[in-house]
């Protein structure tokens, strides 16, 4: 194959995806956290009318996968107060569901509650760098740049200073320094 250098880097950052189970799309393949995939409802824009239809409302029945997808893409779309009756659901709470639980918490205003869901998402895999990045960001807004810049530094040493959360969380700590002097 004779690929361009940039559809190169593209290719080798979704194998690395791929490889740490995460479906990845070339759009997607640069922010902090690829997102679940689900064929029957990935054609509708995500948090339109057509996709709520689609997902379908909160129930104790759907699978814990189909209650992650709903909640992650409802949180990542800014429906916090939706996307955790999805999250609340589950029954296994795994680091994603967890952290996207802290996540979108924190979203809603409430920095200290969010607290102990990225904590016990690392609790369960302390190599889930999405939790650490935005742990970082929860520290960044309580005033802790140490803090945060201490999540950079275990992201690095996890996953390198190229990988999406290591990326991600730096231009937080950037912009809040820039704001910050």
């Amino acid at each position: 194959m004779n690929f361009l250098p940039s559809a190169r880097l593209l290719v080798a950052a979704g194998l690395a995806c791929s490889f740490m189970g995460v479906s990845a799309s070339a759009e997607q393949v640069f922010s902090k956290d690829a997102g679940p995939v689900q064929a029957s409802c990935d054609g509708h824009a995500k948090g339109s009318a057509g996709w709520q239809a689609c997902v379908g409302a909160a129930r104790a029945d759907m699978s814990d996968d189909e209650l992650f997808y709903a909640g992650y893409w409802l949180a990542k779309s800014g429906r916090y107060a939706d996307a955790l009756i999805y999250l609340n659901l589950t029954r296994v709470k795994d680091e994603r569901v967890l952290t996207y639980i802290g996540f979108a918490t924190r979203k809603q205003g409430d920095v200290d509650k969010a607290m102990p869901f990225y904590a016990a998402a690392l609790d369960r895999n302390p190599d889930f760098v999405v939790a650490r990045a935005y742990l970082g960001e929860a520290y960044l807004t309580k005033g802790a740049p140490d803090r945060a810049r201490a999540e950079l530094s275990q992201i690095a040493h996890r996953c390198g200073t190229t990988c999406p959360a290591y990326i991600d969380l730096d231009r937080h700590i950037a912009a809040y320094a820039a704001a910050h002097g």
